[in-house]
């Protein structure tokens, strides 16, 4: 049996002015950090068991598992693994630029938007050797603080679906989400809450 919790970090200064996330290091705006706060604060009157967390090492994403973490008692894990998808040369360019640049739209899960960017399957095979790590150890209690994107490859493939089908559907969350998912001692899996923003307030 297994329990993982996801958290896709609260609000970043990205979120706020109109630049590319990705993996440009922004850290969290006021906002997020009080976000991520409460977040912390109410998973520590609901949880009893203890809890491995892991996240990625971005700024944004950093700071939201330390909050989460100082209140659970454990400190996190960083992992570059962990990271949202790298949109190559949109990094450190606006949104606005991202759109008006791109040089190719992605259709499929092999597209790129730019030659050194990732794309869904690039980012699925850099997740992957994580994710059967943490599915097939020993660890009953896990938490992960991550990126929407790179979350919304977690769900699928939680699921056990396989990386073409995000080119049709997917989970996605959004900032500040808390998420469980659930396995049974028989492997089947579940998830039970997506993306529940009721833990920000």
């Amino acid at each position: 049996m297994k329990t993982i919790i996801t958290i896709q970090h609260t609000e970043s200064v990205h979120h706020t002015n109109g630049m590319v996330g990705s993996w440009t290091d922004w850290p969290l705006s006021e906002k997020g950090l009080e976000q991520a706060e409460n977040i912390g604060k109410n998973l520590s009157k609901e949880l009893s068991a203890e809890y491995k967390i892991y996240s990625s090492d971005l700024s944004r994403a950093a700071q939201t598992a330390e909050t989460v973490g100082k209140h659970l008692g454990t400190k996190p894990v960083f992992l570059t693994e962990l990271r949202e998808r790298d949109l190559g040369e949109a990094v450190g360019h606006s949104v606005r630029w991202l759109r008006e640049h791109m040089e190719k739209p992605e259709r499929t899960v092999d597209d790129r938007l730019f030659p050194s960017a990732e794309s869904r399957r690039d980012e699925w095979n850099r997740l992957k050797p994580f994710f059967d790590e943490i599915t097939s150890n020993g660890e009953e209690y896990i938490i992960i603080v991550s990126h929407g994107d790179l979350l919304s490859v977690f769900n699928a493939m939680w699921l056990g679906l396989p990386v073409e089908s995000l080119e049709k559907s997917e989970l996605f969350g959004v900032s500040g989400g808390v998420s469980f998912l659930f396995e049974n001692s028989e492997g089947k899996r579940f998830i039970k809450k997506l993306s529940d923003t009721s833990y920000m307030n």
